[in-house]
């Protein structure tokens, strides 16, 4: 029995609010059961220097958590200036997952930048980050056609959806909150496209190793998890 008293396919209860910030071009609250993250998408008329008068644009993202995100408040990274090593994992994690389903050249030479501020964790902040940031994307790039600067189906050519999986008792199961994966047998996390596509696999034994079973197994869960995250996104967006 899951801590929750979910069934092993189970997710939480998943929703996105729209147009949460009205000074970002593009913003979502996504909620995966008790982890809330912020997620806004703001445009620059600039790229990274690399990219400079090459006609290309560049996405990418920032992480951070609020300090009381957990049960004891965390320091701001800001206090000991500089971000530590999971937050820079999670942020380049976000963006090569959003970059993954953009046409960079169909954006033009500008920038969209995703900040992802997790107020209340649970587990799976940057599978929700993932998630909630494609539609905070998708709003920016509406809020550019409305302005005749691109056109979004040129840009964005297709969804992408992230969620965790695991081995918890024994047992494969998906969407992990924070009492699930603080003690799982394994811990992975899958990012997938609308199309099936995959984007990256991070998995983890954090006792015995898994099998290639166990793995396919977990990918099984992913798969089907993904595909309700991005039905949900496109109600969301309806």
């Amino acid at each position: 029995m899951r801590p929750s008293g979910r069934q092993t396919n189970q997710m939480r209860k998943i929703s996105f609010e729209r147009n949460f910030s009205k000074h970002a071009e593009g913003s979502c609250l996504v909620k995966f059961g008790d982890t809330h993250v912020l997620c806004t998408a703001s445009l620059e008329e600039k790229t990274p220097p690399w990219l400079r008068n090459s006609g290309k644009g560049w996405v990418t993202a920032e992480y951070g958590m609020l300090p009381r995100a957990t049960g004891d408040r965390m320091k701001r990274e800001a206090a000991a200036g500089k971000q530590g090593g999971r937050t820079q994992e999670i942020q380049r994690l976000i963006g090569r997952s959003l970059r993954a389903v953009v046409d960079l050249g169909a954006l033009g030479e500008k920038q969209i930048t995703v900040d992802c501020d997790v107020i209340q964790a649970d587990g799976g902040t940057r599978t929700a980050a993932i998630t909630g940031g494609w539609i905070a994307l998708y709003d920016c790039l509406k809020w550019m056609e409305a302005r005749s600067m691109t056109k979004v189906e040129k840009v964005l050519k297709d969804h992408v959806a992230a969620i965790s999986c695991g081995i918890f008792a024994g047992q494969p199961v998906i969407d992990l909150d924070y009492l699930e994966d603080s003690a799982a047998e394994t811990d992975a996390n899958f990012v997938l496209t609308g199309k099936g596509g995959i984007v990256e696999v991070q998995g983890t034994a954090e006792g015995a190793p898994f099998s290639q079973d166990e793995l396919l197994q977990l990918l099984a869960l992913a798969q089907n998890g993904t595909q309700e995250l991005v039905a949900l996104q496109k109600q969301a967006i309806a």
